[in-house]
């Protein structure tokens, strides 16, 4: 149990390293400005919907097929695929200035996106925020004030 532990605290001290750099936060919040800015393009290149669904510990990628007038998976485009983020790592969004919460229960079976990417490139206004356990580092991605997908530099918080 011990050597678990220990394990364990060795591989945060290594994501976390002196400098306040975390490479898994900066990982993360990249990819997922990434995949924003191809979810955009593609829905404006096959005239398609794209929503993102977050979760506490994750996210996910949907498309609306309109024949089925529902939120399926893309599974024709890997990139897309859920994502489970690293441990230590969550998820805050806001939608339209208002806190979302993320905790679905464990039987919803639905799959609404809280954002939307639609067809001519507009976003639903947001801003998500991966951080790490307690709120220590944070990144967050959102909208400038002409629509432009942001990544805001790393975020440490002050000691306690």
């Amino acid at each position: 149990m011990v050597l678990i532990i220990g394990l364990i605290s060795a591989g945060i001290l290594l994501s976390v390293s002196l400098t306040g750099r975390d490479r898994d936060l900066e990982r993360e919040s990249d990819r997922l400005y990434s995949l924003i800015n191809y979810a955009r393009e593609q829905g404006e290149l096959q005239t398609r919907e794209y929503g993102i669904l977050f979760q506490e510990d994750g996210y996910e990628f949907l498309v609306y097929d309109a024949l089925l007038n529902t939120w399926r998976d893309p599974t024709e485009d890997d990139a897309f695929q859920a994502r489970k983020l690293p441990d230590g790592l969550g998820v805050q969004l806001v939608v339209e200035t208002r806190p979302v919460v993320l905790r679905r229960p464990a039987d919803a079976h639905d799959k609404t996106p809280q954002v939307m990417i639609y067809s001519d490139g507009d976003l639903t206004s947001f801003a998500v925020t991966l951080q790490r356990d307690g709120g220590v580092r944070s990144v967050t991605v959102t909208e400038d004030d002409k629509g432009a997908l942001v990544e805001q530099p790393m975020v440490v918080a002050a000691a306690r």
